[in-house]
């Protein structure tokens, strides 16, 4: 009886780890989504999306992965309580595929370390392509550019000459985006001068840089969480066996 309830306690501390991971990330998903002023949201416009859907529609990755380990969460919590052998039969089955899946997506990014780049390197011409066409004469890809420059403090996809030719240029003469230009060499207009001694970086090495700081991050929630779901297991089986021996 004590190590029954000892089990349970475990249960529920395991799969209150993974209800909670999966609540973040169910949480990162619906903001990703929702915020309109993101760089996925702004890629969304892009002319020409090849390789595109999969970076938009990572939120809806995002919401799917926590959605799912919400779930067995509360499965999980529910088998403990009850004492149902099929629920944390059905627990165990569903952690597992998981945690296969979890390992060979692990292994396929080791194996593709620099996706990222290259993916984000060949939409170079596409994007720049996008802004050459509508900065400036499409209201809502001109403020989500404008927000995402002003975000990550960087302009134009590659630097300041992705802006060159575009309606932005036409209306404006020789100027670029105020977030082009240093504010310590200027305080009045960002022509072209200005622009090339301020030497902004693109928002493409600014969300290189954003992904490799949040790499470590991101890789130790994610062993965080296979540990979890593989102590979480371990401890399912032991109570399952434990409710057959009372039977």
């Amino acid at each position: 009886m004590c190590c029954s309830g000892f089990l349970k306690i475990m249960m529920f501390i395991f799969n209150g780890g993974i209800f909670l991971a999966g609540a973040c990330i169910l949480g990162v998903g619906v903001w990703v989504k929702v915020d309109s002023g993101s760089l996925l949201g702004l890629l969304d416009n892009v002319e020409g999306k090849s390789g595109l859907s999969q970076l938009v529609n990572v939120a809806y990755l995002l919401i799917g992965v926590g959605a799912v380990l919400l779930v067995i969460g509360f499965l999980g919590c529910c088998g403990a309580v009850r004492e149902s052998k099929c629920m944390l039969l059905t627990f165990f089955s569903i952690v597992l595929i998981i945690f296969i899946i979890e390992v060979a997506g692990a292994v396929v990014l080791l194996v593709v370390q620099g996706l990222a780049e290259q993916l984000l390197d060949g939409l170079e011409t596409e994007v720049r392509t996008s802004i050459k066409n509508n900065y400036g004469s499409n209201d809502k890809f001109t403020s989500l550019w404008n927000a995402t420059m002003e975000e990550f403090q960087c302009c134009g996809y590659k630097n300041y000459t992705d802006f060159d030719g575009s309606p932005f240029q036409e209306s404006k003469g020789d100027l670029y985006p105020d977030t082009c230009c240093n504010a310590t060499i200027t305080t009045t207009v960002c022509n072209t001068g200005i622009a090339a001694r301020s030497m902004i970086d693109g928002c493409f090495h600014k969300l290189l840089q954003l992904i490799e700081e949040n790499a470590e991050i991101i890789a130790a929630v994610a062993l965080g969480i296979a540990a979890l779901e593989v102590a979480a297991m371990v401890v399912s089986m032991v109570l399952y066996k434990s409710i057959g021996r009372k039977a």
